[in-house]
């Protein structure tokens, strides 16, 4: 299968490493625009330099992915620069360092905060691409959840799991709204990834018997890495899946 998105405008939010940057490079070394984002400056950066190095064209910006007036700038330069989005990949979540704790002691501002990067970045980048596409009559946006968001998180945190959940049904929705101008929306779920310090923590959390025991629940007996996430994303912005929109794969290995 040959994807190529020669011409094609992407962005990618929270692309200062693990999925981001990925996916990033992914699209770049197929030809697309990239125009990245995130609130990590220099992890930033260096995604810019590894698309530019790999022949891609890349440009980083810092953004707040819950910042309407942020959002609606970039998405703005983005399309003045390259006279139209083409695909948009929600990538910007994660859990901001909380860990789990008993229902009772999350504050109001802990459970907001990650339903703000997870789900509201989510809607305020869909919303500001929108005009840009429904124009094309054409567009792709993928949004990227968990396994989380279709079960249980292993984390333990209630707003995670929430938020995961809630974007799979912001990406349904989208998809029947956004549907007659042959825009699709879709989602991937990833399972446990070694893709940034946050994972990596967890993943030192668990000891030898709890990884163990992690990765033989894996059918394929293995952990995933984050250019497998990437590649289910360019499968939802080509050409191929041009007759899919409202679904979630769950790239996981097989549970």
């Amino acid at each position: 299968m040959d994807i190529a998105f020669n011409g094609k405008t992407v962005i990618v939010t929270g692309a200062a490493h693990g999925f981001g940057r990925a996916i990033s490079l992914a699209f770049a070394k197929r030809g697309a625009a990239v125009w990245a984002c995130d609130v990590i400056e220099d992890e930033l950066m260096e995604t810019q330099r590894l698309c530019v190095v790999a022949g891609g064209a890349c440009v980083g910006r810092v953004v707040d992915v819950s910042d309407k007036a942020a959002v609606d700038a970039f998405v703005t330069a983005a399309s003045a620069a390259t006279t139209r989005i083409d695909i948009l990949v929600n990538n910007a979540g994660g859990v901001l360092g909380q860990v789990g704790r008993p229902l009772e002691e999350v504050s109001q501002t802990d459970w907001q905060e990650i339903f703000d990067v997870n789900v509201t970045g989510a809607f305020l980048f869909s919303q500001a691409v929108t005009p840009s596409m429904k124009a094309a009559r054409a567009g792709r946006i993928v949004n990227i959840s968990s396994g989380a968001g279709l079960g249980v998180s292993l984390t333990g945190i209630q707003a995670y799991a929430s938020a995961k959940a809630a974007q799979i049904g912001l990406t349904r929705q989208l998809a029947h709204e956004l549907g007659p101008w042959g825009i699709t929306v879709n989602n991937i779920a990833p399972g446990f990834v070694r893709s940034n310090a946050t994972t990596e923590r967890q993943w030192q959390s668990y000891g030898e018997a709890g990884q163990r025991e992690l990765v033989d629940r894996i059918a394929l007996k293995r952990l995933g890495t984050p250019d497998d996430i990437a590649y289910g994303v360019l499968f939802f912005a080509s050409d191929y899946a041009n007759w899919i929109t409202g679904q979630v794969i769950s790239v996981d290995g097989g549970k």
